[in-house]
C-alpha cells in the first residue's frame, strides 16, 4: 500500500531525493472505488499489499457497501503466506499471488541476494517425480491451496507450459514438503515505502 502524492509525476521526491506520500486514509479511497461500483464502472473491486490489520479496518468500517473481492499479495514458496491466507479464507476474500514464480527482474525492485526459487532442490525433486518443471510445481501448489495465480509469460513456450498445470495433481505429501519451504523470502520489499504510516510488511501477515 503505497499512497502518493497526486500530479504528473508517478513518485514525487523533495529536496531531498525522499519520495513524498499521501496522507489520504485508504478507507476514504475505497468509499470512492465503492462509488465506481456502484456507477457500473467496475465489476468488482479489490485491494494488493493490505496486511490483515489494513483489511480489518476496511471491513469494520462504518457504512461499508462492498468488502474486498480479493487482495493481490507476493505469494510463493518461499513466502507462502499461510496466516494471510487462513484470514482471507475467513472473510471470504481471494488471495491473488503475483511473483509465483519468484523473481529475479528488475533490479530496482527485486532483492538479488535472494536465492532462486525454481532452483531449489525440493521443487526440482518432485519436479521430475510428476514429470514437470518445477514452475508448474510451485504454480499448481497455489491452485491447490486456493489461491489465484498471475503467471505472466514472454513467450508461447511459457504460456502453453502453464496450462499444463491443470493436468496432475500434488499428492498430500508433496503439499507438506513445499509448505516447508517457506522462509519469509519477499523478493519484492518495496523499500522506498518504508518509511510511510501505511507500509504494509511491518506486520508479520
Amino acid at each position: 500500500l503505497l499512497l502518493f502524492q497526486p500530479g504528473e509525476e508517478l513518485s514525487r521526491k523533495d529536496e531531498n531525493g525522499k519520495l513524498i506520500f499521501d496522507s489520504v486514509d485508504f478507507c476514504r479511497t475505497w468509499e470512492a472505488l465503492e462509488k465506481c461500483k456502484d456507477a457500473g464502472l467496475t465489476k468488482s473491486i479489490g485491494v494488493s499489499n493490505f496486511n490483515h490489520k489494513q483489511l480489518e479496518k476496511i471491513l469494520n468500517k462504518l457504512g461499508l457497501k462492498y468488502k474486498p473481492v480479493c487482495n493481490q499479495v507476493e505469494c510463493h514458496p518461499y513466502l507462502n503466506q499461510s496466516k494471510l491466507l487462513d484470514f482471507c479464507k475467513s472473510h471470504e476474500i481471494v488471495l491473488v499471488a503475483y511473483a509465483a514464480l519468484g523473481s529475479q527482474r528488475v533490479k530496482e525492485w527485486v532483492n538479488p541476494n535472494h536465492p532462486v526459487l525454481l532452483e531449489d532442490p525440493v521443487l526440482s525433486a518432485i519436479a521430475q517425480k510428476h514429470k514437470k518443471t518445477a514452475a508448474l510445481v510451485a504454480l499448481r501448489y497455489q491452485i491447490q491451496r486456493g489461491v489465484v495465480v498471475l503467471a505472466k509469460g514472454n513467450n508461447k513456450k511459457w504460456i502453453k507450459e502453464n496450462m499444463q498445470v491443470f493436468d496432475f495433481e500434488l499428492t498430500p505429501e508433496d503439499m507438506k514438503a513445499v509448505d516447508g519451504l517457506n522462509r519469509n523470502i519477499r523478493y519484492y520489499e518495496f523499500h522506498v515505502g518504508a518509511g510511510q504510516p501505511g507500509y504494509p510488511f511491518s506486520e508479520e501477515y
